[in-house]
């Protein structure tokens, strides 16, 4: 599934206030938080519901926020090992990565 398709079928706000990325499924909330240092984007949790395992969903959610992290000129720094994760299987975002990080 191209990445259109996914953001047209994913609604995803920036909670500026709770410094999260947040979505609904199923009328439910899936959040991944962040926090910002300079211009780098630092990924410290993912919050979903009990029950939610679908990895998929993370996966393209993640894709969403390296789209708008590359909108806003920022780095990405991983710290979660399911986003550094995220990373080694989709190679074509390393560039997001700052200078030093190796995943």
């Amino acid at each position: 599934m191209n990445l259109e398709l996914i953001l047209e079928k994913m609604e995803i706000k920036d909670n500026t206030f709770a410094r999260q990325f947040e979505t609904l499924v199923d009328g439910k909330l899936v959040s991944i938080e962040y926090s910002f240092q300079e211009k780098k984007i630092f990924l410290t949790r993912i919050n979903t519901f009990d029950g939610f395992d679908n990895e998929e969903f993370i996966n393209d959610l993640l894709k969403i926020i390296m789209e708008i992290a590359y909108e806003r000129k920022l780095k990405v720094v991983p710290i979660l090992p399911k986003i550094a994760l995220f990373f080694r299987k989709n190679t074509t975002y390393r560039d997001l990565l700052p200078p030093g990080i190796k995943i």
